[in-house]
């Protein structure tokens, strides 16, 4: 028979919504049981529109409960470790949203704490498992462009109307995500590229504020080299004119160019050929993740996303933020 693993949610906001929350329920072998958020009253409105049977007053309560299994924490990333750490203590199964954490110190501290009890820990980096990504790594690993080079990433968005407002958003409050919108957004793209190309060994960087619209640096530009020597450049700006997200590997033989974000034709050139895949990203973004996870747990595979290839991302983001604790 299956093991049915009963998750609870804390914090269950926008994320959870669509992106995660019905991938958890959707999975064979996984319930999702409980919930609980700072706001009791948004909390049970969330569990009556999800049929979830169980609302928590206390994130403690949640954890500690006898027909808990495993938490998912949803909440902002400043809030990760503290809630993470109880996790590890009650020797429950975890997931984290990305970031795993605002530091790479606080990563390992939370890494470490799953590690000492070996109990699974999963991040929410879900791009390592859907099929787009997975036809790209594909490509890259049966050398369909040579002998890899270099990876090159520009991403840049216009200042949004809450930007522009300068009303408070914690994405780019300095205090919870120094590196705002480049810790919300450009950690997808790195952990990426360390699972299609594999790990980082040296990174450097610049962050500066470039608008004064908020207290996190909205201007980022990086270099990187992989374990296997491919170099890697990238940019992140968050005040321009339009937005643009374009990822290009170059090899000896062709170049693969895709986006993190769009669901855009990922594309293939090599020696005067071109390919074109369309793949569409599921309705529940985070499904193959979660479908992973169980599979991870039932010894199947090992899940492309823990808290060991998470650890590593954040090391790579706080090189590149200038932060090299």
């Amino acid at each position: 028979m299956t093991k049915v693993y009963k998750w609870g949610i804390i914090g269950c906001g926008n994320v959870t919504e669509l992106k995660s929350g019905p991938a958890y329920q959707k999975t064979e072998g996984f319930e999702l049981h409980g919930v609980m958020r700072r706001d009791f009253e948004k909390a049970q409105d969330y569990a009556l529109r999800h049929a979830i049977p169980k609302v928590y007053q206390q994130a403690e309560d949640l954890i500690n409960a006898p027909e808990i299994d495993a938490v998912y924490i949803a909440t902002p990333p400043d809030s990760h470790g503290y809630y993470a750490l109880k996790v590890a203590a009650a020797g429950k199964i975890c997931c984290i949203e990305k970031p795993m954490a605002p530091t790479y110190k606080e990563c390992v501290e939370i890494n470490n704490a799953f590690e000492a009890k070996n109990i699974p820990l999963f991040v929410a980096y879900y791009r390592r498992s859907l099929p787009r990504f997975e036809n790209v790594k594909s490509w890259v690993d049966n050398n369909k462009i040579g002998e890899l080079r270099h990876i090159n990433w520009h991403l840049s968005k216009p200042a949004n109307a809450i930007d522009l407002s300068k009303n408070y958003n914690w994405r780019t409050d300095a205090k919870i995500a120094y590196g705002g919108y480049f810790d919300d957004l450009a950690s997808h793209g790195i952990d990426l590229f360390g699972h299609l190309l594999g790990p980082i060994t040296e990174a450097r960087g610049m962050a500066i504020n470039q608008q004064g619209l908020y207290t996190a640096m909205d201007a980022v530009t990086g270099h990187w080299v992989h374990e296997n020597g491919v170099t890697g450049s990238g940019s992140w700006n968050f005040g321009t004119a339009k937005r643009e997200d374009q990822v290009e590997i170059y090899g000896s033989k062709g170049k693969i160019r895709f986006s993190v974000f769009d669901e855009a034709p990922i594309e293939l050139e090599t020696e005067g050929q071109k390919e074109s895949v369309v793949i569409e990203n599921p309705k529940h973004i985070q499904q193959f993740h979660v479908q992973n996870m169980k599979a991870h747990l039932s010894k199947r595979i090992v899940h492309p996303s823990t808290g060991k290839t998470a650890m590593h991302t954040s090391w790579v983001l706080d090189r590149i933020l200038g932060r090299n604790n």
